[in-house]
């Protein structure tokens, strides 16, 4: 009898470790974006982004400067990744990291938001950053209104100091 609750609870706890690490390792994904990048939005208007670790490691702060300057925090919460989304449209989309077997992407997606005048209200939903090595990743942005969906890809290169 003890046999059959402990082998269930075991499976369990060493699930419940793996998800904490798995999130712990996007974390540190996110933490590698550290710097400042350069880029084009799909319309070929400049964007830069900026990420910058704060808060004793515990937090990451995106900032995006194009058409609408945007700012994103990402930070763990208990064994969760998530990010805040402080969106040119006004309303503030807290997103989930979902669990993911590549080590050089991190998905994110809504989970709920503030400032969101109704759910059929324009905002982003999911967001992709992809680490391509040291020097190039991407972000998808995924932006719904009305139930349709627009996505914008940004790729980025690191800048070099001067």
């Amino acid at each position: 009898m003890k046999s059959r609750i402990a082998i269930p609870l075991m499976f369990l706890l060493v699930a419940t470790a793996a998800l904490a690490q798995s999130s712990q390792k996007q974390f540190e994904t996110i933490k590698s974006l550290a710097g400042n990048w350069e880029g084009k939005t799909p319309k070929g208007q400049a964007v830069t982004v900026s990420y910058r670790v704060t808060s004793g490691g515990s937090a990451v702060m995106s900032e995006i400067q194009s058409e609408d300057d945007m700012i994103s925090m990402f930070h763990m919460d208990g064994d969760r990744l998530l990010m805040t989304h402080y969106c040119g449209a006004g309303n503030q989309p807290r997103m989930k990291a979902a669990s993911s077997s590549d080590a050089k992407s991190v998905a994110f997606e809504m989970i709920d938001a503030t400032n969101l005048a109704s759910p059929t209200a324009g905002h982003m939903h999911k967001a992709v950053f992809t680490v391509v090595d040291a020097d190039h990743h991407t972000e998808d942005w995924y932006f719904i209104q009305d139930g349709k969906e627009m996505h914008e890809r940004f790729e980025m290169t690191r800048k070099k100091p001067i």
